[in-house]
């Protein structure tokens, strides 16, 4: 099998290639800064895994074109090459952000897209274009929705909480209730690999999660019992909470906010039963807590 990989520089891209190995595959690493990319695409490849893009960034003084350059203009440019290319699969790498910044439910692939940042915008009108052009009978395109994703080296959005757990601050909001769901870099390699040698697997959204969503609470706990501290959960009540965090929204240097608030202990659930179902998977190879103990520790040997 030949796979051209673009993006593979990346935290995934680096994970996925290491999962490669000792496997039947050959990679061609695609380099889309390069202004001839075009002219050096493998077109005796069978697959294109399309990973590059602008991940989601929270500080305000990002260039909201850039999103829409690189996750947008540089996918549909890759993806009209594929069309004119023997390529048969297309593997776009998009995100549940595309579709939600808060889930009330389960998301679900079928779930009405609302985006609220340029990120998820930009993600979601890179799948609209895709999913709009005609695609040959003998090609496939794959829109693969990840929620968030860790591993070892990779602290994302656990570092907050890896780092109140490390200091011994205790954790205050434990009166808030919420699931969450996470994703092992090593399901994901996992996942990514089934779709690649499955030629049944019809195209189409298919959503990337662990089997089993935790707790703000129970991920507290996991950090705790993987440093070997004790966890220091909080029930103050929730109404106190709620009208302590009136003044962030007055004064702009307090840390914490109504919006932050319902950030971090909002619920977001993602569902991966259509990507098991088609593959005739039961259960990914890694639990969410273990995959999350294994990503804490390399944290905790890395210091």
């Amino acid at each position: 099998m030949k796979l051209i990989i673009t993006g593979a520089s990346g935290f995934v891209g680096q994970n996925f290639l290491g999962y490669l190995k000792g496997k039947e595959v050959d990679v061609q690493e695609l380099s889309l800064r390069d202004i001839s990319w075009e002219n050096k695409i493998d077109l005796k490849a069978n697959a294109i895994v399309h990973l590059a893009g602008k991940a989601h960034d929270t500080r305000k003084n990002v260039d909201v074109n850039e999103y829409f350059e690189i996750n947008l203009d540089l996918t549909i440019k890759l993806f009209d090459e594929f069309l004119k290319s023997d390529i048969k699969d297309f593997f776009f790498f998009s995100s549940v952000k595309a579709v939600a910044d808060c889930v009330d439910s389960v998301l679900l692939e079928s779930t009405l897209p609302n985006p609220q940042t340029p990120y998820g915008i930009s993600k979601l009108k890179a799948e609209q274009y895709l999913l709009s052009q005609k695609l040959p009978s003998d090609k496939r395109l794959f829109i693969v929705r990840p929620c968030m994703i860790h591993g070892p080296q990779n602290k994302g959005n656990l570092n907050l909480l890896y780092k109140i757990v490390e200091k011994g601050v205790p954790w205050f909001l434990a009166a808030f209730k919420n699931e969450r769901s996470f994703l092992s870099v090593d399901n994901l390699n996992f996942l990514l690999y089934e779709m690649m040698i499955d030629k049944n697997l019809v195209s189409g959204v298919y959503n990337f999660s662990d089997d089993q969503s935790l707790s703000t609470n129970q991920l507290i706990e996991i950090i705790s019992d993987t440093l070997g501290k004790r966890s220091k959960l909080w029930n103050i009540p929730m109404w106190i909470v709620k009208n302590v965090v009136k003044f962030g929204d007055l004064i702009p240097f307090i840390p914490l906010n109504s919006e932050r608030l319902k950030k971090i202990t909002g619920s977001y659930v993602v569902s991966n039963e259509k990507i098991k179902q088609s593959l005739g998977i039961k259960q990914l190879p890694l639990t969410a807590e273990r995959g999350l103990v294994m990503t804490i520790k390399s944290f905790k040997n890395n210091k």
